[in-house]
């Protein structure tokens, strides 16, 4: 079967949606064991970091495939982060202070979460493509 086939993008939707599922069903889990704010900062950091292993793999060994990298990309860490609730929390911060600790945070402890994916994904043994880090 090809990609083309509507039995394989039905495929690819049914596993997006899996990892959807499991996604969101972690960050509620973690607003239910964490305070509203800190669960927030926590998913997008853990979130930014699996999405650069997952990237970053994939160019340095490829031994994900396509479909996994799908389903975690798409799928779970795109359910698991969010962007939205990010800015609600920020727009409704009592103070400042509040306000910057909380760009501060997500954007910051993301950025980390980054440079960590990276860092894993390069240790990782295998067969290096040609080309390159792209980023």
């Amino acid at each position: 079967m090809t990609d083309a086939h509507p039995l394989v993008r039905l495929e690819t939707l049914a596993l997006i949606a899996v990892g959807g599922f499991a996604g969101s069903n972690l960050r509620s889990f973690a607003m239910g064991v964490l305070p509203d704010v800190p669960s927030i900062v926590l998913v997008n950091a853990v979130g930014s970091a699996v999405l650069a292993f997952v990237v970053y793999e994939a160019e340095y060994t490829g031994h994900l495939g396509s479909r996994t990298r799908l389903v975690f990309t798409t799928g779970f860490l795109s359910s698991l982060t969010t962007y939205s609730t990010f800015a609600l929390q920020t727009a409704l911060a009592a103070t400042p202070l509040a306000i910057g600790g909380i760009v501060a945070a997500n954007y910051g402890l993301g950025l980390v979460g980054v440079l960590a994916g990276r860092a894993l994904a390069r240790r990782v043994d295998g067969p290096r493509p040609a080309g390159g880090e792209t980023a």
